[in-house]
C-alpha cells in the first residue's frame, strides 16, 4: 500500500513513519517531509502570533476602556504573558520572531481586529502600529496607560 500525500495525509504520515523506522530510505518522500517539517516551524510561528495577538488585543482594552477593566482582562494578560514565556523558552529560536517587523505587523494588525471587535471601538482609532515595546508587552508588571 502506498499513501497518497495529497488524498490522505494521516495514511501518508504514518506509511513515512513506518518507511523511516524500517531503514527503508529509499523509498521515502522525501520532498513531502520536507515541506512538513518546514510546517512544523511555520505553526509554531502562528501559535506564538496568535497568543500574541491575544495579549495585545487585551492590553489595547485595557489602554481604551479603563472603565471596563477587571479581573477578567488582568487575567488574561497574564495567563498569555507566561504562555508565551514559556513557549519562548521551550523554542529559543522563536525569539527571532520578536524581531522580525512583518511577524509584528501581521500579530497587531489581528490584535487590532479583534479588539475592536470584542469594544465596539473603531479599528482606525488604535495605533497602525504597535505603542509598545516587546520588553513591555512582555513584562509581568507592565500594563499600558490610558
Amino acid at each position: 500500500m502506498h499513501a497518497n500525500y495529497d488524498t490522505d495525509i494521516v495514511a501518508w504520515a504514518a506509511e513515512q513513519a513506518r518507511l523511516i523506522r524500517a531503514g527503508r530510505f529509499d523509498q521515502v518522500d522525501l520532498e513531502h517531509i520536507a515541506e512538513e517539517i518546514e510546517d512544523v516551524g511555520k505553526s509554531e510561528q502562528r501559535a506564538l502570533a496568535n497568543r500574541m495577538a491575544v495579549l495585545l488585543a487585551h492590553l489595547l482594552k485595557w489602554a481604551h476602556q479603563p472603565e471596563r477593566r477587571g479581573s477578567s482582562w488582568d487575567s488574561t494578560i497574564r495567563e498569555q504573558r507566561k504562555a508565551l514565556a514559556r513557549r519562548l523558552q521551550k523554542t529559543p529560536s522563536l525569539q527571532h520572531c520578536l524581531n522580525d517587523t512583518e511577524w509584528w505587523e501581521d500579530a497587531w494588525l489581528d490584535a487590532r481586529t479583534e479588539a475592536a471587535k470584542e469594544t465596539g471601538i473603531g479599528f482606525d482609532r488604535f495605533p497602525p502600529a504597535c505603542p509598545w515595546t516587546s520588553a513591555e508587552i512582555l513584562a509581568s508588571d507592565w500594563l499600558p496607560l490610558n
